[in-house]
């Protein structure tokens, strides 16, 4: 059957995408000390330009995972001094994080990561855009599928 072949599968070409382009990373965060979860999860924390600290709710709402994928990865920058993590003073339950100024100074490192890897796709900038449009489009749609 057709339908049954593997290159006809949009979850394997998804899949094996987002492998490649993993791989692609790879050496670029290697030299900032970061695994593609991590540079993710920095990705999230350095959004908070107020420095008033993400809850982990969020990290984990933005990465669409689990608090069980997301604090190993926490507790992994936290020992490498990226991180600090805090209960809240107005609500005990909440677990905020914050960066450390060796996370901030992270930042800067990384500015040049994205660059690069275009760099590395040999693609045009517009066809990126037009397919992350398109894969946010795709997510949207697979979202609203799973309820």
């Amino acid at each position: 059957m057709e339908s049954l072949r593997l290159d006809n599968q949009l979850c394997f070409l998804l899949y094996a995408a987002s492998r490649r382009m993993t791989q692609l990373y790879r050496p670029l965060l290697d030299e900032l000390g970061l695994t593609y979860p991590q540079y993710l999860v920095m990705l999230v924390l350095w959004e908070d330009e107020r420095g008033e600290g993400v809850p982990v709710s969020h990290v984990c709402s933005r990465l669409k995972l689990d608090t069980g994928t997301v604090t190993p990865l926490l507790k992994r920058l936290e020992e490498h001094g990226q991180v600090a993590r805090r209960r809240s003073s107005g609500d005990e339950r909440v677990v905020r994080v914050y960066l450390t100024e060796a996370g901030r100074a992270l930042e800067a490192q990384a500015a040049d990561v994205p660059a690069q890897l275009l760099c590395q796709t040999r693609s045009e900038p517009e066809r990126i855009l037009h397919w992350r449009s398109e894969l946010q489009a795709l997510l949207r749609q697979l979202e609203a599928a799973s309820g």
